[in-house]
């Protein structure tokens, strides 16, 4: 079951390593904005969008897959419907403990795949808005 409390909220949004699939190098468009603001507020914020060679100044992973750098949380802006290929892509690294999908965005099979692998899964919600409402 997707986490729900604003307790274990608090307790992932206090995880730092964020690796954005679909992070956009297009300011003004959400997929680029929110991750700007987690690095503002102190996240390590990684890259994943294969049009892009670097973001915020940093390496854009082509993949989830190729990410070098340890992730904590897979944050996802990416259609619902990718979402089972981005935990799959999750479930194959050994250093992802949350799979979370922006508003919008949830696919409940592979929420709960990666559910019964271990991962917590936040679904549906904006990091920003949860950020901003519970640490900030």
């Amino acid at each position: 079951m997707p986490v729900e409390s604003d307790a274990e909220l608090r307790e992932i949004l206090g995880m730092t390593r964020v690796a954005v699939v679909g992070c956009s190098s297009t300011p003004g468009k959400d997929a680029h904005e929110i991750p700007k603001y987690l690095l503002e507020n102190g996240y390590e914020v990684i890259p994943v969008n294969p049009t892009a060679d670097e973001i915020f100044g940093r390496t854009a992973y082509d993949s989830l897959a190729e990410v070098e750098e340890n992730v904590e949380i897979v944050d996802v802006f990416r259609p619902s419907d990718e979402v089972a290929g981005i935990v799959d892509e999750a479930l194959a690294r050994d250093d992802v403990a949350v799979v979370w999908t922006q508003l919008n965005v949830a696919d409940s099979e592979a929420a709960a795949r990666a559910e019964e692998a271990g991962l917590r899964v936040v679904q549906d919600k904006c990091i920003k808005v949860e950020h901003q409402r519970l640490v900030s």
